[in-house]
């Protein structure tokens, strides 16, 4: 039963957010108010029934953090990497008469949680087995992650934060800059949990899966399952009581308290390897990414009588897919360019079979890995697909090393520039007019989360590029000037011309953020641009001048995004192709009512629990509608530290108390700024 409303609570949760997006984001209706309100009476009444309440539930508002540090924890006990094989009868033979759970291991970051009276009190990365990341904030925001349970005692659980290759795609198509795309969803992932923003996290859409519960200590039986009111651990000496011994009654265990489990299936050496390989079809099309398996005795008393290695514990074992390799010729190396002058290499062998699709091309990805494989036209090559999805050399069989780097960009014909950056050299092409960059450019500049101007695909700009009617983004404005000739053009008429017309009048009245992600600086995303604009409460100016140090100490920009932001808006063509662009817009800058900006100059740090305000993040926006300022730490430029213990001994209190800056509690905070 608790299943079954944990489904629905899912469902509910995915429906009405779904109706919220296309309500407030599209302008459109999917449901009305009244259905709306029904659905979320009754996830509400779900939520109180069975105590499960998600992270993306619309009945909770997570806010936003960001901290300056992420701090470091040591595990309890080390969080061991398992043994490896890729044998299947050795999987089984593994068994030795046992039966087992075989579950997928999932490729992303390894978390801690440990919920406490029923709420989500910590999250910690595994870090380097011994020490991690507190990344608590961050795991508020997954998407599919219970914040409160019905278990009331202390529970541990490990899990995989994941992000799933559609969204992983997603995000990365929206970054023109070849360079700056996410090489796979487990790197993206690794930085999306481990942000000093967690507004960023909660944009990229990690999912939790778990796979492991580490203790269940019941302070409050009465309130389980008779069959639940027991200590259970994996690692610590305690009672497994009427678990018996089980992790798939584990299993059941955590998908009762509103957990996304991994998929797993219970195992005998007669079904093992049947099972694997139904497991392997559904890699195929499995959206989360995987890279392999593993086996798990399922008497847990069993498996942790066997003891460990020096390396590994004895009770699982990781299976790791065989690569299917398949030999090939080399046919020719494909240069593709980018708008920032990146020149990709592309592997172009004879078409081979791989996992069930044929594939004729991979990505060389940088000279370094050009050279270190040492390829020539004609050489036998081995290609596999990494994690079975992305086609990679293996190995290069001939070694003949003589595939010649062009001297000129293979779209324009000027000259080209290998650079050096961490060791790792690329290919660039170092003409500022290199048609490539001017089209990749323009396709970000009108894309959907740009200017979102319609009716302009990447072969139409390619086509407006080539007749000279588009040579800054200023000119889109005046299309008007070249109507005869497009209303002429292959695929345009009349209305089509009308309509791109309109979508570009309409683009007029745009945001800030919008504009500054249009811009295509290297590395600034939509979330990235959202938070520059808030961080200089929408002022431009004040955005242009900004220098490298000042950007680094925003949490979650860094030195490279700094210096790429401030490289873009120093450069004296950059600055004159803006200035005609602010010509043709009007940004919209949120209201301000007169009179309200009573905190105008003031400086604010807020620490600790808050009475009034559900999240720290709350008062924050609170006093910034005031034209206040919140900070993350305690300078001699502090108005007040926002506290409700004063007593405290924390780094900010004694700080405070350093630089005589008053301490106030929450309460004297509203009394005297506030009122």
């Amino acid at each position: 039963m608790q299943a079954t409303k944990r489904e629905r609570i899912q469902y509910l949760v995915d429906k009405l957010n779904e109706a919220s997006k296309a309500y407030y984001a599209q302008d459109t209706e999917i449901m009305s108010n009244f259905e709306y309100d029904r659905l979320y009476d009754e996830l509400e009444q779900l939520e109180q029934e069975t105590g499960i309440v998600l992270s993306n539930s619309p009945t909770v508002n997570v806010g936003y953090e960001a901290v300056e540090e992420l701090p470091k924890e040591r595990h309890e006990s080390a969080m061991l990497s398992l043994g490896k094989t890729k044998s299947r009868e050795e999987l089984r033979d593994w068994l030795q008469g046992h039966e087992g759970v075989l579950s997928w291991k999932l490729d992303g970051l390894t978390i801690v949680l440990t919920y406490r009276e029923g709420k989500l009190f910590k999250a910690v990365t595994r870090g380097n087995g011994e020490i991690g990341e507190v990344v608590t904030n961050n795991a508020k925001t997954f998407k599919n992650l219970p914040l409160n349970i019905p278990f009331k005692g202390e529970l541990v659980l490990r899990g995989e934060a994941v992000i799933s290759y559609s969204d992983f795609e997603q995000i990365n198509a929206k970054i023109e800059d070849v360079e700056a795309k996410y090489k796979n969803p487990r790197n993206l992932c690794s930085g999306s949990v481990r942000q000093l923003n967690n507004e960023i996290t909660a944009a990229r859409n990690v999912q939790f899966f778990a796979f492991s519960l580490v203790s269940a200590d019941a302070e409050v039986q009465n309130e389980l399952p008779e069959e639940q009111t027991i200590t259970v651990s994996l690692e610590r000496k305690t009672e497994t009581g009427d678990f018996q011994h089980s992790r798939e009654a584990q299993f059941q265990f955590l998908k009762d308290q509103g957990f996304t489990v991994v998929d797993y299936e219970l195992v005998s050496e007669e079904n093992i390897l049947d099972s694997i390989s139904r497991f392997e079809k559904k890699i195929e099309d499995y959206d989360i990414p995987s890279d392999g398996l593993v086996l798990s005795y399922d008497d847990i008393a069993y498996g942790e009588s066997l003891g460990r290695t020096a390396k590994f514990p004895r009770h699982s074992i990781a299976f790791k897919w065989a690569d299917e390799l398949r030999e090939t010729s080399l046919l020719e190396i494909e240069w593709s360019a980018s708008r920032t002058g990146l020149i990709n290499p592309v592997a172009i062998f004879e078409p081979v079979e791989l996992e069930g699709t044929t594939v004729s091309r991979a990505s060389v990805h940088n000279i370094s890995i050009l050279r270190g494989l040492k390829l020539g036209i004609g050489d036998r090559i081995t290609v596999y697909k990494a994690n079975m999805i992305i086609p990679q050399i293996a190995e290069n069989l001939t070694g003949s090393d003589t595939v010649e780097i062009p001297e000129v960009c293979p779209v324009c014909g000027q000259p080209t520039k290998i650079r050096q950056v961490n060791e790792v050299q690329s290919l660039y092409c170092m003409n500022d007019k290199c048609a490539a960059k001017s089209i990749k450019s323009f396709t970000l500049f009108v894309s959907r989360d740009a200017m979102n101007i319609d009716g302009l695909s990447e072969a139409t700009l390619e086509k407006f590029i080539e007749k000279g009617f588009l040579q800054e983004y200023a000119d889109l404005f005046h299309l008007d000037r070249y109507r005869e000739e497009i209303v002429q053009m292959e695929g345009f008429g009349e209305k089509s011309y009308n309509n791109l017309v309109d979508s570009i009048d309409k683009a007029r009245n745009t945001t800030l953020p919008r504009l500054i992600y249009s811009l295509g600086i290297a590395n600034i995303g939509v979330a990235n641009a959202k938070m520059l604009c808030k961080h200089f409460d929408y002022d431009l100016e004040r955005m242009k001048a900004a220098d490298v140090e000042s950007l680094s100490a925003i949490g979650g920009v860094g030195e490279v995004i700094a210096k790429a932001y401030v490289d873009y808006m120093t450069d004296e063509d950059n600055q004159e192709k803006l200035a005609h662009l602010l010509e043709e817009l009007q940004i919209e800058v949120p209201a301000v009512e007169a009179g309200s900006q009573t905190l105008t100059g003031m400086i604010f740090v807020i620490t600790g629990s808050l009475n009034n305000y559900a999240s720290r993040n709350e008062l924050k926006d609170e006093i910034e509608q005031k034209g206040g300022k919140v900070t993350g730490s305690v300078t001699g430029k502090t108005t007040c530290l926002i506290n409700n213990d004063i007593t405290s001994s924390s780094s900010k209190n004694k700080k405070a108390k350093e630089l005589q800056v008053p301490i106030l509690t929450e309460e004297e905070f509203l009394e005297r700024y506030m009122s």
